[in-house]
């Protein structure tokens, strides 16, 4: 039987990857969510990639999630007539608001978001193009902001600037990325992911237009800025949200670089309370965009996210841009594969009081973990119309594979983002008194996938009666054994 890698792999789909050859490798590699960076291309090419997605995954016969990740309130300065500037430590450098976008000098340079006028005050510090470059501000001057340059370097055209700390007024959501979420929703994406969210009202607000859109898509929540790792803003993301991201890149431009780790450790900590998946983001195989191996220390930078308990991690230039886009996924696979032989998960048994279940369905869940882990279960087969049981067994930890069986196509493509839950179509409807039917219609699906042999024991759960929707109630265990009645 094939290993079951329980951390999924989210891979950007851009030039090198977006072809339909090299899609069918990354799923063959192991990928289980696309994402479609909306900060680049039109609504026909994005149309186009996730149809080619789709395809691909029907090829291969297994579901792929598709994440559309929106561009959010993108703050950068306008562009130079030479293209760039160079910046030198002490230089003196004024960020102009009122200055036409397009008529920077090696003195200014336009600024796309107006607001930074009235968001910064003297003694704030900038940073510019991922905080590779840093400016004081000194005096705010009518529409100027006069700086004096701490880390110089090449300033080129529309590159992104933060205020360290945090702080900026800029809403999470802008006019373009309104416009993207009806694209998304038409798509019929499986997640959209919130570039920039506060906290959570933003998520809320987000949720209104998805609905609006006539959307089913699941949402994620980028965390990047400063006040959205605070402890009230982001237990309220998190209750607001399907699943969180920790978007190191600006993050860490307005925390700084240091306090990453303990805030990617204390959103791993915190989501489980919340129900609530985490991905872990940015620069996790970054040289492999032009070379065919990781280093170690991004090696280990995979592991740890995998041995703190992640639900993904998730490759951006590295698939999107890369020279090797296959080898990067299959180097995430072989990380996790490894990772996950080695570490011990914390038993479910554990009944930690900080986690209650509060309703029937997560209590069943939580059995089911239980159970798994006290005897000797090959499998956990789920009925769910919702993906609500299997998350809630996601949630533990545990190492035996839970397969959520669904009719349901929404579903299937929610699941793909759960730790440990692999998706299985099963187009039967069964009604109040097809339980015996529908163990039958498990047993055989199980073993013609090879998931199991005969004699193992498995666990089902289901709501009872079955035919309705909602509403897990029922745990049973079951004997794969030489006859399928």
């Amino acid at each position: 039987m094939a290993i079951i890698r329980r951390t999924k792999i989210v891979a950007t789909l851009g030039p090198s990857s977006e072809s339909p050859s090299v899609l069918d490798k990354l799923i063959k590699a192991g990928v289980n969510v696309v994402r479609l960076n909306f900060s680049h291309g039109t609504p026909e090419e994005h149309r186009m990639r996730a149809q080619n997605v789709r395809q691909a995954a029907k090829n291969n016969d297994i579901v792929v999630g598709i994440m559309a990740d929106m561009q959010g309130p993108k703050i950068r300065v306008g562009k130079f007539i030479t293209g760039k500037t160079q910046l030198e430590p002490g230089q003196k450098f004024i960020i102009d608001a009122s200055m036409d976008l397009d008529a920077g000098t090696d003195e200014r340079v336009g600024i796309t978001y107006k607001e930074l006028l009235t968001d910064v005050k003297a003694g704030d510090r900038l940073l510019l193009n991922d905080g590779l470059i840093v400016m004081d501000a000194d005096a705010i001057v009518g529409n100027e902001i006069h700086c004096t340059i701490v880390l110089g370097g090449e300033l080129s055209n529309n590159k992104g600037i933060n205020k360290a700390g945090g702080g900026l007024s800029a809403e999470a959501l802008t006019e373009k990325d309104k416009e993207d979420i009806i694209t998304a929703c038409g798509i019929g994406v499986d997640y959209i992911a919130i570039s920039f969210p506060r906290h959570g009202a933003d998520m809320e607000y987000a949720r209104s237009l998805v609905r609006a859109a006539g959307g089913h898509a699941g949402l994620v929540a980028k965390v990047e800025r400063a006040e959205a790792v605070e402890d009230e803003n982001l237990k309220s993301i998190m209750e607001a949200s399907d699943a969180v991201m920790v978007a190191r890149g600006d993050l860490g431009v307005e925390v700084g670089d240091a306090a990453v780790p303990p805030i990617q450790k204390k959103m791993l900590r915190m989501a489980p309370k919340y129900n609530c998946p985490v991905i872990v983001a940015t620069q996790m195989m970054e040289s492999m965009c032009n070379n065919p191996i990781p280093t170690r220390a991004e090696v280990n930078d995979v592991a740890n996210a995998v041995l703190d308990g992640t639900d993904a991690v998730m490759l951006s230039g590295e698939s999107a841009a890369g020279k090797y886009p296959v080898e990067a996924v299959e180097a995430m696979h072989r990380t996790c594969i490894e990772t996950e032989k080695q570490h011990v998960f914390p038993s479910p048994a554990t009944r930690d009081p900080r986690y209650p279940p509060h309703a029937v369905d997560e209590c069943i869940a939580r059995q089911a973990m239980e159970t798994a882990h006290s005897m000797p279960i090959r499998a956990i087969t789920a009925f769910t119309d919702s993906g609500n049981s299997v998350l809630y067994m996601s949630r533990h930890l545990g190492d035996v594979p839970i397969y959520a069986i669904t009719s349901n196509e929404n579903t299937l493509g929610r699941v793909t983002l759960f730790r440990n839950v692999t998706p299985l179509s099963l187009m039967s409807r069964y009604g109040a008194s097809d339980a015996p039917q529908a163990t039958v219609d498990v047993k055989t699906m199980m073993l013609k996938a090879n998931l199991v042999s005969k004699d193992d024991l498995i666990i089902m759960t289901f709501g009872t009666p079955m035919g309705h929707s909602g509403g897990t109630n029922a745990l049973k265990i079951v004997r794969i054994g030489d006859s399928l009645s």
